[in-house]
């Protein structure tokens, strides 16, 4: 009955933070206190090339045709209504330090990708955006060369087209430090990226139906919290960087053969905890991490179920540890590239729903170490080209033979030497509240 439970609340909590908030509203921006009028239909561009350094302008409901150019310090406010359009280049291009853009709608740009046209290009220091909504826009939001960015409440809506590789990038950070992109929905893009890009805060944003949820790239201590990934081809994935935090947050139904929750790929020194990985087709990919000797990475308190492979490693890992985490209703909880194993990793205190154990001083730990052996997993393993046979009846009875032919028995890819009995609640669980 327990179990029944747990699987019927996690497939809740999948439906609910991943299809709640595609549709949510931006929340309304208040407008300053004071400032000065534009009517809509009006030159935006006069009205900012004449404005005071400082000014605030705030839009009326309406359309205003650009491209902008913003180049000295000042506020731009609107409405959800006042939409600012162009089709060519970027819609707004800032170029000054201490600009705030606020309340008002985005939509059309270029179509060029070697231009980067978009919705925002954004290029100093001390921006705001906050509460824009961008919509058929090649790019949505665009922070290159900044340095304390906040793009927070905003809306992106991507393309949609079928071709991943021809959306532009709902909100990417180049060589931007300092910043924080918060509470922003992005749906139907490409990517969230943030290459070159270090100390940086990404917290509460949802994005929904895109190929990767957020790219590191040679970007160092920067932070994921509280972020909802859903229906994407890939969550989160970690490139030749290191110092990553990765703090409950929810990667649901990465799916298809390349579907994964997180990747890791020449990346030290993250810290994974109290993580929802639910629905995909691997949990976590770890290539290569740490490369650094100096380094390690540590999984702490996730919940990894219903996923096709728990942790998946290229080959054979090492200085990557798995502690108090509860691997539950997957079909492997591990897979290994080439002939490896991943007994150099260290997992410890884990709740595996497969362990068959007993626990006669009352610890709460097994007294007989989990481990994990499956002869069609090795093999995958050895011969990626099987994976297409996977969960087809001739898998089974080649674990069968492996089981009961010694000749064939499989080799340990797994050995947790405490391995939990009961499964620890998790201190954190995506909200159900969302569904209503």
């Amino acid at each position: 009955m327990a179990m029944r439970t747990w699987i019927g609340t996690s497939l809740l909590l999948v439906a609910a933070c991943g299809d709640a908030r595609q549709g949510a509203a931006v929340r309304s921006t208040p407008p300053p206190a004071d400032g000065t009028v534009v009517a809509a239909g009006a030159d935006l561009q006069q009205a900012i090339d004449a404005a005071p350094a400082g000014a605030r302008l705030l839009l009326q409901p309406g359309a205003y045709r650009g491209p902008f150019r913003i180049g000295r310090p000042l506020v731009l406010w609107g409405p959800p209504a006042a939409v600012l359009q162009a089709d060519q280049g970027c819609t707004i291009r800032v170029a000054a330090d201490h600009v705030t853009l606020a309340g008002f709608t985005v939509e059309g740009s270029g179509q060029r990708f070697d231009l980067m046209d978009g919705g925002l290009h954004l290029h100093g220091k001390d921006l705001v955006v906050d509460g824009v909504t961008v919509r058929r826009a090649l790019f949505g939001i665009l922070a290159e060369g900044c340095q304390r960015v906040a793009v927070r409440n905003c809306r992106v809506i991507g393309t949609g087209l079928p071709a991943m590789g021809l959306r532009g990038d709902g909100i990417r950070l180049w060589e931007t430090s300092d910043s924080e992109v918060i509470d922003n929905t992005v749906t139907d893009s490409r990517d969230l990226v943030v290459w070159y890009s270090s100390r940086n805060r990404l917290c509460g944003n949802t994005v929904l139906r895109s190929r990767y949820g957020t790219h590191f790239m040679y970007s160092h201590e920067n932070t994921v919290e509280d972020c909802r990934y859903d229906g994407n081809e890939v969550g989160v994935f970690v490139m030749y960087s290191r110092d990553i935090a990765l703090r409950r947050n929810l990667l649901a139904r990465a799916g298809g053969a390349a579907g994964i929750g997180l990747g890791l790929k020449e990346a030290g020194n993250l810290t994974v905890e109290d993580n929802w990985f639910l629905a995909c087709t691997t949990g976590a990919y770890i290539d290569a991490s740490p490369l650094d000797p100096r380094h390690s990475n540590v999984f702490r308190r996730n919940v990894v179920r219903f996923c096709e492979t728990a942790i998946s490693l290229h080959a054979a890992q090492k200085r990557s540890e798995f502690t108090d985490n509860r691997f539950g209703d997957n079909g492997a909880v591990v897979k290994v590239g080439g002939d490896g194993d991943a007994l150099g990793c260290t997992f410890v205190g884990n709740w595996y729903d497969t362990y068959q154990g007993y626990d006669f001083d009352g610890d709460g730990r097994g007294d007989v170490p989990f481990e994990f052996r499956r002869l069609s997993t090795q093999l995958e393993g050895r011969y990626p080209e099987l994976a297409l046979l996977h969960g087809a009846p001739a898998m089974a009875m080649v674990d069968l033979v492996g089981q009961v032919m010694p000749l064939f028995a499989p080799r340990k890819l797994l050995a947790d030497a405490a391995p939990r009995l009961r499964a620890p609640m998790p201190r954190w669980t995506p909200e159900v509240a969302d569904a209503r």
